[in-house]
């Protein structure tokens, strides 16, 4: 009698679990499936765009919006050519392996964007306005406002069309906090005065305080030559101004294609004596830095490989 007693209660169990299991499994297949399916309403340089819930194929149309997108954890289906490299700068070619090259900056391949089926498209007044409308024909686009020294308001607007606004403020918090520390390993450096010199096919310019490098120096801390501490963006300066091109200390950098043109210039400008007669050369303080970090890539990456130089040139004591 007991082990039928036994038998009937674990068969009254089974069944009672057999059919707790049935009525989850309807239950849940009844149920509809959880889906972002929220719409934010963006404001940016070209008006107001819809975005439905989370973009999962993004095309990005600068440099520095890639770096943010990449900071961001946010791998682009599609992203603009950087303007060195093959076809991406070397900081970042690891990352953007797959991505999609859709043109130069300035020069947006549509078709490439539409062929991509993209949910998002992201550029920038200053690049692309003229290209805005047929953009916005394959899918929601949203433009930040300008370039230059403007890549910490870029970065958290694209942190804001991502809906990763808290994780934006963090990274810039982490940049701002390494500044901070490098101002302060840098100590009475800090009034040093540096030049920035960058040479291009045929020309030559100065940079000043609304430029990429401008603004990081600045954050920091360090002073400029009298000449260059305006809030403007360059000089263009011929060789019968390069005294204007003079600090305490140098940092040079090089725009080259591939064709020769820029390195041509640099080398041309190095060995003239008019070149190293300047007190920044002549004290053994003039140094070449890497056109796509100090310039050209223009992002959150680029910044933080910046200060890695500064620092270390400041660790061996030749700043």
């Amino acid at each position: 009698m007991k082990a039928k007693k036994i038998l009937h209660t674990v068969a009254t169990l089974a069944l009672a679990v057999t059919f707790t299991a049935c009525n989850a499994q309807k239950k849940e297949e009844a149920a509809p499936k959880v889906t972002n399916t929220e719409t934010r309403t963006i404001e940016h340089a070209m008006g107001k765009t819809d975005i439905k819930g989370t973009p999962k194929k993004i095309v990005i149309l600068t440099n520095e919006g890639t770096e943010a997108l990449l900071a961001l954890d946010v791998k682009p289906v599609g992203a603009a050519k950087s303007w060195t490299g093959n076809p991406w700068y070397k900081h970042i070619e690891k990352e953007m392996e797959g991505v999609k090259n859709v043109g130069d900056e300035s020069q947006i391949n549509i078709e490439a964007v539409a062929a991509l089926n993209p949910d998002l498209i992201i550029g920038n007044k200053m690049r692309h306005e003229k290209i805005y409308d047929q953009l916005s024909k394959i899918a929601p686009t949203v433009y930040s406002n300008t370039l230059r020294g403007e890549w910490k308001p870029n970065f958290e607007f694209y942190a804001k069309v991502l809906n990763k606004e808290a994780e934006g403020k963090e990274i810039l918090k982490k940049f701002d906090d390494r500044a901070a520390s490098i101002a302060k390993l840098a100590g009475d450096k800090l009034k040093t005065e540096i030049s920035i010199v960058r040479f291009m096919p045929g020309k030559t310019r100065i940079y000043l305080g609304d430029t990429f490098s401008g603004t990081i120096l600045k954050q920091i801390g360090f002073a400029r030559p009298e000449n260059q501490r305006s809030s403007e963006f360059t000089i263009e300066i011929g060789k019968e101004r390069l005294k204007e091109a003079d600090g305490q200390v140098m940092f040079y950098f090089t725009y080259e294609t591939g064709n020769g043109e820029g390195s041509a210039r640099e080398k041309e400008w190095l060995e003239d004596p008019m070149f190293k007669n300047l007190s920044a050369v002549k004290s053994g303080k003039a140094y070449r830095v890497d056109d796509a970090i100090w310039n050209t890539a223009g992002g959150v990456k680029a910044a933080n490989l910046m200060l890695d130089d500064i620092e270390k040139l400041l660790k061996d004591n030749k700043l």
